[in-house]
This record gives structure tokens, sequence and C-alpha cells, in this order.
């Protein structure tokens, strides 16, 4: 229908009109004639207005009170039929709106009529209801009497009707308050709205509203007053009333029309008086009423709770909260208190139910309960009241556990099946649905035996009551078990959904407008004062006011829901409402967190904690009989230094544990300090679990803890891998962690680790490395910002890497090495080449990691330096000091291993990286590299490490020029630094330069391993010290070397020798394993005396090769003088190999020849008079070209002098003093090392012949360069030195390889070098200034005490040497050598050198022929006992060469007397010698007798051809000494030793007659000038006459006595050499001038013929032919007798 205004709408009404008073005109034909007449009229009525007007429906409404006439009369009737017929003709005309206001007034009159007669009742509610729903027209009393007559209708007997006007009320009072908000939508343009009023405002009079308004008002007024049961004023005519029905209509007009009462004063005053009071004044039975004081003596009888009113208002109140909660605060207060109270455990089942169902329906608005909080608790002195609501509900819930609900005396009303404690059989209630197949085991809550089933009461954030509904109950409802407690758990969830999720989407707004205006600077948990600076100011009210509020609710709040939760959660035995609460904690706790609320945040945390830990055998340990029981997924034990007993996991604790990860997961950023909480139980669980740690830090399943109750089902088996990668994604997720938040997740996992090391002290059991584990990988994630965890992060590792239990530390080992090695390759921005700072940072964790004294941290540290070598090796940069220092940190003591691995790095870095790195590490190379060379764990490495140096030093050549440049450019920037600050720079060998100050560093270092105590270190590092200073020395700066010569290589030898003289001389057994040692290195004193050589000689090369360098510095004379001290301790020392390689040494120094000056040689330039610094040609290598700048050049000297002094003066000069200071020591050697011994024993050190031989060859090189100043004393300390060492015996066990077989006549190379010695000496005399000519006598002297040694060996002190032969080889004798050839070949530079200078002045002043003659003396008296037969030989021949020069000469200086001394000398020589007392040996041939006598003959020759012919220029007595020696040997008596054989050779015939001859020459030379001369020679004659008489007559005597006995051998001989000796002299006297003969002579030789005759009688043949021979010459005297005439008497 297209509307009731329509055209066809109107034509059908009219047409409906007429049926109807048709209809009503019929059916009151009979009976009321008054109302068919009024029908009929009406018809035409109606007719005419249709016709007459255009606007119908307005015409009828003017004139409806007569167009309903005929109805009203016809429902005066009371006929059924007819009322009804009416009553719908009316409904049909209201419907239309034709009705106007005094037409209504008329019907309601009507109406009422027909309901005091009970008639028609539905229908009447039905116009009712039409006339007021479709027009207005009824107002003020016409209303209030419609509105009673539906009240009076609802309290008939007849319950349809009953219900129908209930329902017919409250449309009718909907009605009136929707026709008052339409009234004000009307009015809303014209007049000014009202503004809101408060509720303490006065109140208007009535007067002020509107008319429906004030309708309104009435009404409601009047059911306040009725509820009150105080009588209307308005609705007049009522009769009764019920309050519950009072309550629901307040109810539904509060709820329905709140903007009425909150726009009109005049409502908001009816509120707050009337119906609020109203309300506690009803609720007063409930407060009063306690369950079971019922018995109290009170003498009133406390009314009892009626539920119907309770819980309507409950429902009110609620209304009243939601709606009005503004105008109310306070009245509020007092019905949220109400509620509370309600909830006591002493009020009925049924009123805590509702009540909780109240709460409940407030717990889903969270505005409304944060207007709570701000309106209350907020407030001082006010009821903190929504604190109470949530305690409420916690001490609700605790109480439903501690009272098991029992049935109540003082309920009767109470109908429970509910008196039983334990669980019912589940009812058919809603709530109660199993929850799977077969035994429905329902979800509930379990505690302490009281066990409540979980019903399904609403659905999530809808409060959907179940009593509160229960609006046609007046007995209160049983409550099913269970049912208040499944309430108040969801008000618990819904409070926290609602609040958590209001709270954050406000402080996600207020984040949104603090970074739009801030551009984002303050971080989302910023406290309320740091957006206070951070927002423009209105945001910041905004957001102040807002988090305090927040705060205050959290505050609150947080305690009971806590308690309340944790309580549930302990007792829940259902998946689904342990995940629930679960998740509410967890919300709190990440709302807390966020506000930044630190207790309450970590309150909740911990109780989550609490739930999954396994603390005692508490909830998880309930009996397994138990239906409810947990189903147990892991045993294990517990995670605590003494774990007691074992403990299970709970699939509950699970889901805990799943909670936490969440938590940690999703709010991590908010967690703080509550980190710990929340790892500590995750480790618990890994703990159980037994997920152990792999690489990277990720847990994998392992081997559970040992421990022999773990176990694990396949349920949570297969649960593993996916804990463990929830873990893993969980500490992944904190890359996107704020900088603060992640401290605080590092913090706590490093306290976590420190309890879990304090857990593993003391114990090695298998210690928890969750912490540890979880930190690499926390590190790993958050790489691209390491350097703000970095610090805690690694110090702590490195804490866990001192721990005592090995596995503990191992992994804090691989979590420091893996991070730092992550750290290094990780692609930072910027990259690390250009963020040294952060490089170093990453790096200084592995240079502490060598303050650990555990091997196995080291090994870890030292693999990851070389991992980080083989990866990072180009790009380490200023990173190398640390990696270098981790290398050299390994110690001696450390084990082969690590230092192996060490070195294993070091020979990486050497090999492949010198060029990249800088050039101010290669100085730790080589100390690192000389710190392994002193490691003695393993001495291939020491050898090793001393070839890299050998390499590292080959690198510094080669590379020299660049490394040069680089450190002189770092030079000057830490220069320029110090400067800055003001400070020295102090570096070792400062003041050289930089790249000298590497060399230095790299000498050093050789240097200390020098003076290693292993032998075969010492000995490799020696030979590369050398070598390099040899090869590359000229690189150094020339100042530099004065820093290699006394801070290296004098340094290194006062060690050397130091450890040397202090060595131990102890036998040492092998060398280690099966290695021989050789007898001359079998102690530690030979092997040390390997180095000392090995040195002195490196040294001394150096000062040979260099000394070109080494002269300009300025000290050279001292450094000389050094080393002499050193070439001289070397030599002294009692080691024969030292010593000798000392003068070997020596030797090599002095044959440096002193420099050539000028152009001769390249390296010094032409010579300049100007003082400028000179270049000294490039010494290098072809790869380099250094010149060397030498500020003391020799250019620069040659400046300073004036050209009148030549410089070549000064050097020589200076040169002297060098040479004699190397004569010095020399002779300090010399002397020392010669002197004998004060006394000997086994171990009395004598020198060796090499030593003594390189001592003396050293000499004549010397000489050479000394001997302008060579005096006679130094001749007579070399005198010395080389007597004492031609004097030093041989030890037996040498002797073989010295000496030559004794009868060999050869010298020693020692006797050969003195005799050079001396000879050089010579030689230089004689071409030497005439001073030096006075040395000859003592070189005389000197040669003459070697000839001594031929008969009289030295001696050596007191020692005692056998002869050669007698020595046994392997014992510890001497030897004495064999001096013989050496004494003779003395003997033949005398006679050669006196040859030369006999004449010389000194010699003949000093007296050398004597003493030559003196000394010859003794071989010659010796003669056959001389040691060797050739010594008496050589001495004739010398004798006789020298005095064919020398008795000239002595005659030549008779007069002087200078040689008066020599005859007597002289003399006795000829006798001892021709007179021997020594005999010949028996085997002597005849031949050599032969020889030997003409040797005899040859030294009477030389007296008759020297001596005798000049007898007038020697002394008398000397001829006197002559003539009497030959006398004697004319007539020798022989030995009685002869063969009868030999007798005619032994007697020395040829000399008695060389005898005879010169004596008889002599006698009678005509060349006689003094008669004394005369006389001696007749005086001799005669004596030997006489003695020839006297041999002739004891002959004859003796023969004649003897008979036929032959005589003594001895006898015979004897006559035999007188007769031939008589021969002999009748022979001379003949040839003699007669004139010289005295005639006395001739008279005694023919006296002796008479005795001859006698002798012919003798029997030996040879005497017989003797005296023939002597009997003939006597036939000259047979001649006549002459005159007598004599010569006189004499």
């Amino acid at each position: 229908m297209s509307g009731p205004n329509s055209p066809e709408a109107v034509k059908k009404l009219l047409e409906n009109m007429q049926s109807d008073l048709r209809a009503l005109s019929l059916e009151c034909k009979k009976k009321f004639p008054p109302v068919k007449e009024a029908a009929e009229s009406g018809i035409i009525k109606v007719k005419t207005i249709a016709a007459r007007n255009t606007e119908i429906l307005a015409a009828l409404k003017e004139n409806s009170s007569e167009v309903v006439q005929p109805f009203l009369m016809g429902c005066g009737t009371k006929e059924p039929k007819i009322t009804q017929l009416c009553l719908a003709a009316i409904q049909r005309l209201m419907s239309h709106e034709v009705v106007s206001e005094i037409a209504a007034g008329n019907i309601i009159n009507m109406l009422w009529q027909l309901m005091e007669n009970s008639l028609e009742e539905l229908k009447l509610l039905q116009t009712v209801l039409v006339l007021l729903t479709t027009n207005t027209v009824v107002h003020d009393e016409a209303l209030s009497k419609a509105i009673v007559l539906c009240f009076r209708l609802h309290f008939t007997k007849d319950n349809i009707t009953n219900n129908t006007a209930a329902a017919t009320v409250r449309q009718v009072v909907t009605v009136v308050f929707e026709r008052m908000v339409a009234e004000d939508e009307h009015h809303k343009g014209i007049v000014e709205q009202p503004v809101l009023v408060q509720g303490n405002s006065n109140r208007r009079s009535v007067s002020t509203l509107r008319p429906c308004a004030k309708d309104a008002y009435m009404l409601f007024q009047d059911l306040c007053q009725l509820v009150n049961a105080d009588a209307p004023y308005w609705l007049v005519g009522m009769t009764e009333m019920t309050r519950t029905f009072g309550l629901e209509l307040l109810e539904s007009v509060l709820n329905d029309f709140p903007q009425v009462f909150l726009q009109h004063q005049e409502f908001s005053f009816l509120l707050k008086e009337r119906v609020c009071p109203l309300v506690i004044k009803l609720f007063s039975p409930n407060i009063k009423f306690r369950q079971g004081s019922n018995t109290s003596s009170s003498p009133a009888p406390v009314e009892k709770p009626y539920f119907p009113i309770c819980m309507r208002l409950l429902r009110v109140v609620s209304v009243l909260i939601k709606q009005f909660y503004s105008l109310l605060v306070t009245e509020c207060e007092i019905f949220l208190s109400l509620l509370v109270k309600f909830l006591d455990a002493d009020k009925p089942q049924w009123l805590r139910a509702v009540a909780v169902e109240s709460i409940h329906r407030l717990c889903v608005q969270p505005q409304l309960l944060r207007s709570f909080c701000q309106s209350y608790d907020m407030k001082q002195h006010s009821t903190k009241v929504f604190r109470d609501i949530v305690n409420a509900l916690g001490s609700f819930i605790q109480s439903l556990f501690l009272v098991p609900p029992t049935g109540n005396p003082a309920a009767t009303n109470q109908a429970g099946n509910n008196n039983s404690g334990g669980p019912v059989s589940a009812p058919a209630n809603s709530g109660m649905v199993g929850i799977g197949g077969g035994v429905t085991l329902l979800p509930a809550f379990e505690y302490r035996g009281t066990w409540i089933p979980i019903l399904s009461v609403t659905v999530q954030g809808s409060a959907k009551a179940t009593y509160l509904e229960m609006l046609d109950k007046v007995e209160p409802p049983t409550i099913p078990e269970g049912y208040a407690m499944s309430v108040a758990f969801h008000c618990l969830l819904d409070l926290v959904r609602g609040i958590t999720s209001m709270i954050e989407g406000e402080l996600g707004e207020v984040e949104t407008e603090c970074q739009s205006t801030t551009e984002g600077e303050s971080s989302p948990t910023a406290s309320a004062e740091e957006q206070d600076r951070q927002s423009a100011s209105d945001h910041v009210d905004k957001g102040t006011v807002s988090r305090a509020i927040w705060e205050e609710m959290v505050n609150a709040c947080w305690c009971g829901l806590l308690a309340a939760l944790s309580l549930l959660l302990d007792a829940s035995t259902d998946e689904a409402a342990t995940e629930s609460i679960l998740k509410a904690e967890l919300t709190m706790a990440a709302l807390c967190g966020r506000l930044g609320l630190v207790t309450s945040r970590d309150a909740f945390i911990t109780a989550m904690c609490k739930a999954y830990s396994i603390q005692g055998q508490s909830v998880m340990m309930i009996s397994p009989s138990s239906e409810s029981h947990q189903q147990v997924v892991a045993v294990g034990q517990p995670l605590a230094v003494q774990p007691q007993g074992t403990v299970m996991l709970t699939s509950k604790n699970i889901q805990c544990m799943r909670t936490l990860l969440n938590l940690a997961h999703c709010h991590g950023a908010v967690l703080g300090t509550s980190w710990q909480l929340v790892l500590a139980t995750l480790q618990h669980l890994v703990w159980i679990l037994g997920l152990k740690p792999s690489s990277g830090g990720a847990l994998k399943p392992g081997r559970a803890v040992e421990g022999p109750s773990t176990v694990l089902t396949t349920a949570v088996m297969t649960d593993l891998p996916v804990i463990s990668n929830i873990l893993s994604r969980l500490f992944e997720s904190s890359q996107y962690l704020d900088d603060v938040s992640l401290h605080h997740l590092i913090n706590a996992l490093c306290s976590l680790s420190l309890e879990a090391m304090d857990m593993a002290y003391g114990n090695n059991k298998e210690p928890s490395l969750f912490a540890v584990a979880k930190l690499l990988e926390t590190g790993l994630v958050n790489m691209h910002r390491i350097e703000i965890l970095w610090r805690p992060l690694t110090g702590h590792l490195l804490e866990v890497c001192q721990h005592p239990n090995s596995r503990m530390r191992e992994w804090g080992a691989e979590a420091l090495t893996s991070l730092i090695k992550a750290g290094l390759t990780f692609n930072h921005d910027p990259p690390l080449s250009q963020n040294q700072r952060l490089q170093l940072l990453l790096l200084n964790p592995l240079k502490e990691m060598s303050n650990i004294n555990h091997p196995d941290i080291r090994l870890k540290q030292l693999e990851c330096v070389l991992q980080i070598l083989q990866s990072q090796g180009d790009s380490l940069g200023p990173g190398w000091p640390l990696v270098l220092g981790v290398m050299g940190a390994i110690r001696n003591d450390q084990g082969e291993s690590l230092i192996r691995t060490a070195f294993q790095c070091l020979q990486l870095v050497v090999t492949d990286f010198l060029p990249t790195m800088p050039c101010t590490c290669l100085q730790i190379v080589v100390e690192v590299a000389g710190s392994f060379g002193l490691h003695n764990q393993e001495l291939n490495i020491s050898l090793t490490s001393i070839g890299l140096l050998w390499n590292i030093s080959d690198y510094f050549f080669q590379r020299g020029e660049v490394i040069e440049k680089e450190l002189n450019k770092e030079e000057a920037a830490q220069q320029k630094h110090a400067e800055e600050k003001g400070e020295i720079l102090n570096r070792p060998f400062h003041p050289a330069p930089p790249f000298d100050c590497l060399w230095l560093c790299l000498y050093a270092k050789l240097g200390e391993l020098c003076v290693d105590p292993r032998p075969a270190v010492r000995k490799s590092a020696g030979q590369t010290l050398f070598s390099t200073i040899g090869a590359h020395g000229t690189l150094l700066q020339h100042s530099t070397w004065h820093t290699v010569i006394w801070k290296v290589l004098f340094h290194l030898l006062d060690r050397v020798r130091e450890s040397s003289t202090t060595a131990d001389k102890e036998k040492i057994e092998s060398g280690g394993g099966n290695i021989l040692i050789h007898h001359s290195r079998d102690t530690a004193e030979k092997q040390w005396a390997e180095t000392w050589v090995l040195t002195l000689a490196g040294v001394a090369r150096i000062f040979n090769t260099r000394r070109y360098l080494l002269q300009p510095l300025g000290d050279f004379s001292k450094a000389w003088d050094v080393l002499l001290d050193h070439i001289q301790s070397a030599a002294l020392s009692k080691n024969n190999e030292v010593s000798l390689a000392a003068l070997k040494s020596f030797q090599e120094i002095l044959q440096i020849v002193s420099p050539v000056r000028d152009s001769e040689k390249p390296e010094t330039p032409p010579v300049v008079n100007v003082p400028v610094p000179v270049l000294i040609g490039s010494v290098s290598g072809p790869a380099m070209s250094r010149p060397f700048v030498r500020t003391d050049s020799i250019g620069e000297r040659l400046g300073r002098y004036s050209s009148s002094e030549p410089p070549v003066v000064t050097d020589e000069l200076e040169d002297l003093n060098l040479w004699w200071a190397a004569w010095n020591t020399w002779y300090r050697i010399g002397s020392e090392s010669t002197k004998p011994p004060i006394a000997f024993d086994k171990l009395t050190f004598i020198p060796s012949q090499p030593f003594l031989t390189a001592l003396i060859q050293i000499f004549p090189a010397l000489y050479q360069h000394i001997k302008t100043g060579f005096n006679m004393d130094d001749l007579q300390k070399l005198g010395v030195i080389l007597h004492s060492a031609v004097s030093v015996p041989i030890s037996s066990d040498a002797s073989p390889f010295i000496l030559p077989s004794y009868t060999e006549a050869v010298l020693t190379s020692l006797q050969e070098a003195v005799l050079t010695a001396l000879d050089v000496l010579q030689k230089a005399i004689c071409i030497g200034p005439e001073n030096m000519q006075i040395m000859y006598p003592a070189i005389f002297d000197q040669l003459l005490a070697f000839v001594e040694f031929s008969c009289k060996p030295p001696q050596y002190g007191q020692l005692e040497t056998k002869h050669i032969a007698n020595a046994k080889y392997n014992q510890a004798e001497w030897v004495a050598l064999n001096y013989v050839p050496f004494a003779e070949r003395s003997l033949e530079v005398v006679v050669d050198l006196y040859q030369k200078t006999a004449c010389h002045k000194a010699v003949v002043n000093e007296k050398v022929l004597q003493n030559v003659i003196k000394t010859l003396r003794v071989p010659l008296s010796l003669k056959y006992s001389c040691p060797s037969e050739s010594t008496w030989k050589l001495a004739v021949s010398s004798l006789l060469k020298v005095l064919s020069i020398g008795l000239p000469v002595a005659r030549q200086h008779a007069s002087s007397g200078k040689f008066d001394t020599m005859w007597p000398e002289l003399a006795n020589t000829f006798e001892d010698f021709l007179f021997t007392k020594s005999i010949p040996p028996d085997n002597l041939s005849i031949q050599e007798f032969q020889r030997n006598e003409s040797i005899d003959v040859e030294v009477v020759q030389l007296i008759s051809t020297e001596i005798l012919p000049y007898a007038n220029f020697i002394p008398k007595e000397f001829v006197g000494q002559i003539m009497t020696m030959l006398n004697k040997g004319s007539i020798h008596s022989q030995s009685s030793s002869f063969t009868e054989a030999e007798i005619d050779i032994r007697l020395r015939e040829e000399f008695s007659k060389m005898c005879f001859e010169t004596l008889l020459q002599f006698s009678f030379s005509n060349k006689v000038t003094t008669p004394q001369e005369g006389y001696i020679s007749r005086m001799a004659l005669s004596v030997l006459l006489k003695r020839s008489q006297d041999v002739l007559h004891r002959y004859i005597e003796d023969e004649r006595l003897s008979g036929k006995c032959p005589l003594p051998r001895q006898q015979v001989t004897e006559i035999i050499f007188v007769l031939k000796a008589v021969s002999t002299l009748i022979d001379s006297l003949k040839k003699t001038h007669p004139e010289n003969v005295d005639g006395n002579t001739w008279a005694q030789v023919i006296a002796l013929y008479p005795t001859l005759v006698e002798c012919i009688t003798c029997s030996s043949s040879e005497v017989c032919s003797a005296l023939k021979e002597a009997l003939v010459p006597f036939k000259d005297f047979m001649q006549p007798p002459a005159s007598k005439v004599q010569n006189g008497e004499s």
C-alpha cells in the first residue's frame, strides 16, 4: 500500500467506515435502536464530508468526535459482538490518524469502562496500543489513564491478558519516551541544546518541559514511586503493582533512552534523587544477609534476599553503570562496592552467580573500566573500586576452590544437586559437553581435591548472562556446578583482553602521533618524561594523562589478576583453558612491559615461569590414578647443584613453555630485566629435554642429561626439533629489538651463564650450555650492530673460557671464536677496512684469550687465528698486532701442540702475509718469531723459527725501500702526535731511524737465541745472525753500526762469555732419545765452547769485512779494545777449542789492511775540503739502492784538517794505537797462557800445541805493524813467551798426532813458528835503523837458550814429563817434546846470524862469541852422552864455523879486553870435547869411530891454523893450556874396552899424530919470538919424553913378571902408542930446523934407546912391529962423535 494518505487508501477507508457503520446499525437494530440511529446518521455524515472536502482525511479528523460517536455507543452496549466490531472500526480510524484529541479522550474513557467491566480485555489493549502508537494526540490525563488501564489489565486473573498487558505496558512506556525523543529531534534546530547536566544542578520545574517530555517525566517519576511502594502522582487509578515489573520497566527505559536522561536536567535529577536511592534501598536485604546467620540473636529477622528483585536490581544497576556512569559517579561507586560484596562466600550461590554475571557485563566494557579507574582509583581518599572488582573476582575464584559448594541449610529455597563435594556426573546443562569420544573427560579445574568443571558459558568478549535473564523465575534457580567459576574465569579473560586491547590501541595512537611530531625520535617504550621532552605539548598532555590512567589501571588490577590466573593455571586440566590463561598472562606481561611497569611485568612472567617450572613435585606429581592428571611427557633431573630426585615435564609445562617462547618472541622489546626469568626457564626446559648446542649456537636434540631417570616420551621427541627451532627463531628475532632491549637480553643471558658457571664449579658434570649457545646465536644475528653488544658479550665469554669445567670453557671458546670469525667476515657498513676501530674491537677478545692458561682454550684461540689468517689474512690491516700478539703469547710451558699450532700460524704469516701487513707490525713478527726460537718444547720449532727470521731478513732486504718509506711516514706521524701530547717518543734503539730499528730488533732477537740453553739453537742462531749482518748489514745507516757493535755484538759476546765460563762440566749421557753425543760435545761446557767460538769468529769477521764502515765511527778504538778483551778472555779460557778459535779470530782481525785512501777504494769519495755529508756509494744488492748518508764521512773529516797537517798521519797514529793494543793483548795472552801453573793435578789445563803455534804465528803479522816502536823491553817480553811456549809439554793422548816418530829429526809446527818469529825479527833488525841493532845480542841469547834444550830439555813448572817412549797413550801423562831438532835448527840459525853480525858493535860488546862457545861447551863436553849424536857433531861444526869468523874479530879487539873472558872458556871447551869423559857406545862401528876421529883432527887443525900461528895476540895462559892439551893428545891413553882386532884403529893414531905434529911444529917453529915460548915448548917435549921413558920401563917390568901370560890389552895398547909417539917425535925433530931443537932434547931422545932395546924380548907381535918402527929412526944418530961444543947447560 502506497500510504494512508493516497487516494486509493482514503477511498478504501471511506468504504470501510460506511460498511462498519452499516454493520453496526444492523447489529443494533433490534436491541439498541439509539445506536442504530447514530450509525445511520454517521453514514450520512461520512458521505457528506467525503463529498464536500478535498482534504478528506483532515475533514474527517475535525469531525472525528461525531464520526466516532456511533462506535463508542456500540461499545457501550457491552455486547461482545458489537463491542468487537466497534473496537475494530475505531482502530481503523486510529490507524489512519483521523482521531482528534477530544475523540481520543472519549475513546479512552469508553475503553476504561470496558476495562472495569472486564470486557474484551485483549482488544482493549490492542486498541490502546494502536491509539498511542499511531499518533501523539493523547496527552496528560488521557495518556496516564490509558497507561493505568494497561497496568490494571496486567493484574487480571487471566494469564494471557496479564502477559499481553505487560507487553503493552512495556510498549506504551517505550512509546511515551520515543515521543519525547522525536519532540527533541523536532526542536533541535530551533532551540539551543541545553548543556549536559551535572548531577548536582538544581531541579527545574516540570513546566519547562515540552508536552511529550512532561508525559515521559511524569511516567518515569511514578514508576519510581510504584517500585518504591509509594502512591503515584500521575498514574491515578493504579490498584496494584509488582516491584519486579516496575524494575523491569525502569530498566528498559534506562537502557533504551539514555540520551533523555543525559540531555534533560529534570530527568537527570530523577535518576539521582529517585532511582539510585531506590536501588540502594532495595538492595539492603541482600547486603545484610549472611548465609547461616538467621539463627542470630538479633530480634528483627533479617529479610531474605529475593531472587527476582535481586536479579532485576542487578540488571538496573548494570544499565545505570553502563549508561549514566558520568552522571552518577558517587552512586556507581556504591553500586560497584555492592556488586563486589555480593561475591562474598557467605552470600547464596545464586546471588553470587548473578553478581558474577553482572560483573562480567562490566568486564567486557574496557572504556567503562577505564572510567572507573579514572574516577575512583586515581582519586585520593576514594575507594579503589576497579582494584576491588578484580580482587573480588580473585577471591571469588579462590573461595570456590576452598569451600566446596555444599548445600546450605539457610538457603532452604536453594535446591541443589551439588551438595556432594566430589565431581558431579556431567548434568545435562548447556556447557557440559564431552571433549572427545569414548570417556567424556570434562574440561575442569582441579585443585587440592576440589574438582570444578568448566562450562562454556559465553562467547569470548560478550557477556551473555544466564541467570540475569531468568525474568520468569521467582524461586532462585539451581546453579550447575562450575557455572560461577566458568563465568568468573571468563570475566578475568575478558577483563584482560579488554584492557590490553584498549590500552594498546591508545598507546599505538599516541605513539603514532608522537612519531609524526618528532620524526620518529621517541622509542616505543619511552617513559613519560622522555615523551614529555620529545613531542608537542598537546600530544604530551593527552599522552601523559592517558599514560597515568593506563598505569593506574594496570597497577590496580595486576595483583588480583595474577593471583587468580595463577591459581587457575595451577588448577587447569584442560588444554584450551590453560592456553587461555597463559595467553592472558602473556598479554598482561607484554602490556606491563610496554608501560614500563617492571614489577607487574616481572610478576606475570614469573607466574608463567613458575607454572612451567618444576620446583619439587607439586603440581606435576599428582598420582597417576587421578583422572585429571596431566599427561607426563618427559622425566629428567632438575638443573641444580645437587639434583635430588627427578622432575616430570607435563604437557602443561610444555604449553607454558610455548607461551614463554611466544612472549619472548613477540614482546622481547618490553621484557627488560625479566629476560632473565624467561631464559632461566627456557634453559631448564632445554636441560630436561637434553637439547645440546651445535654450531652457531642452535640447540639440537642430543643425549639427555646423564642420569638414570631421563625419559622422553615419543610425543615430546617429535616436538623437540620444533622447540629447538622456535628457540632459535626467538634469538634470531633479537635483531629486531632496540638497543636497550638487546642489552637486557644480553645481560640476562650473561647472568644466566654466570649461574650455570657457578653450578659447574668443582665438578666435571655436564654443565648447562644454554646461555653460552644463545649468546653466540644472539651475537651472530646482531652482527650489523655488533659494536653495542660486543664488550659485554665477549667479556662474559672470556670469563666462561676460564672456567675449570672443560666442557663449559670449550663452549665459551667455541662461541667466542665463532663470533670473532663471523664478525670479521660479516659485511659491515662501512666495511672493516674503513672502520679500523671496529676491527680492533672484534679482534680484541682474541688477544684477551691469551690471558687464559687452559691449553684447550688456547688451542681454540690459535685455530681461530689460523682460520682468520686463511680467510681474512689480506685484510687484517691494523688488526695485525693483535693477531701476532696472540701467537707471541704462547708460553714455553704450554705444551707442544699449542706451540706447534701457534707456530703454524706464524709460518703462514711469514710465508704469505708479510707484504700485506702494515710495516709497523714487522717488528712484532720478528719478536714473535724470536720468542718461538726460545721455546724449548720442540727443538725443530726453534730451529725453524730461526729459519723464519732469516726469511724475514731477506724480505726486509728485498722490500727495503717500501718498508723504509712507510716506516718513516708512520714515525713522522707518531712524532707529531707525541709532540702534541708533550710526550717523548719511546721505542727501542730510539735514535736510529725506524727501518734500522727493525734490523736491530731482528739482530737483538737472534742475539737472544745465540745464548739459548740448547746448543743446536745457539749454533743455528749464531750462523744466521752473522750471515744476516754480513749479507744485509750494508742497508743500515752508518750511525746505526754503532748500535750493532755495542748493543748487539758486544752484548752477545758478554753473555756468551759469561755462560761459557759458568757452564757445567758434568758429562751429559746422551742427547735425549737415541742421539749419541760426540765426546767433544759431551758437557755443557764443551757445547758452550762451540757457541763461543762461533760468536767470536762472527764478530771478528764483521770487524774485518766492515772495517771501512766501523773505523770512521767515533769510538772505534774503544770497540777494538773491547773486541781484543774478548779475544783475550777466550784465548785464556781453559778450553782448547775456544782458545784456539780466539787466536784464529785474532789472526783474522790482524789481517785487516788499513783502508786505502783516495780513489783506490770505491767506497770512499775523492778527498774534498768541504764539510758536507758524503754519500758512500751504494753498497747493496741489485734489488736495492740505498745510499748511506754518513755525517762523519771521510770527506767531512778531511775538511776539518788544515792543509799543513795531512789527515793520513792521524789515521796512522790511530792505527798504531790499535796495533799496539793488539800487541798488548797478544802479550797478555801469551804470558798468561804459557805461565806454568803452580801445582799440578789431573785437571790442570795446559795449552795445546795448535794453540801455541797459532799464538806464535800471530806475532810476525802483528810485528809488521809495530816494528817502528818495538824496543828491547818488548823483545824481552817476546822472548819470555817464546821460551815458555816451547817449554809446554804435550799430553800423551795428543802426542801421536803432533810428534814425529822419535827417530825423525823434524821440528813441530810450534818450533817452526818460534824460529820464524825470531827470523822475522832479526831480518827487521838487519834492515832497521842503527838503534834497533842493539837487539842482536838479545836474539842470540834467545836462540842459545833454545840450543841448550838439546842437552837439557826445559822444565814446565813442576810438571813431570816422561820420555815419549815411556808414555802410555791413553793415560793423562805429559810427554816432553824432542827438542833436539829444534835446538839444532836454532844452532844453525845462530851460526848464520853470527856469520852476518860477528863484527857488529853490539855483538862484540855483549860477548856474543863467548856465550856461543859457552853454550856449545855443554853438548861438546857431553859428546857421546848427548841425547842425540847429531847434536855434538853439529856443535863441533858450528864451533868451527863460528871460530873461523869470530877469532879474527877477537884478535882484532884483543887490546880492548872485550874478549879476555872468552879464551879460558874456549880452552875449556876444547879440553872438554877432545878429552871427553863420556864413553862411546858399544855398538859404535869402526867407520863411525874413524869419522869421529877425523872430527877431532879437524879441531886440532883449527888450533894449528887459527890459534897457534897468532900466539902473540893470544893470552899466554891460553897458549899454555893448548900446549898441554896437545901434549896430552899426543900420548893419550885409551880405554881398555877395545877388542884385539880393533886396537890399531881405536888408538886415535891420526889424532895423536896431529897433536904431535902440531905440538912439534909449534915447539920448533922458527917464529918463537920470546925465550918464554921456547921454554914452554922445550918443557913440553921433555915432559913427553920423560913420560915415554916411564911407560916403557913399566912395560918391561910387567912383561918380565908376567911370564907366559899376555899382558892386559890396555897396557899393550899404551906401549904401542908410546912407541908410535917416539917414532913420530924423532920424525918431527928431524923435520925441524936444527937450531930450534935444544941439545937436551936430543940427549933425552937418545937416552930412550937402551930402554927400547930392552923391549925386544916382548912376546906381543903388535908391540914388536911398533918397536921396529921406533928403533929404525935411531940409525940417524949412528955417526961418529963430533966435537964437544955445546949450547949451554939448559
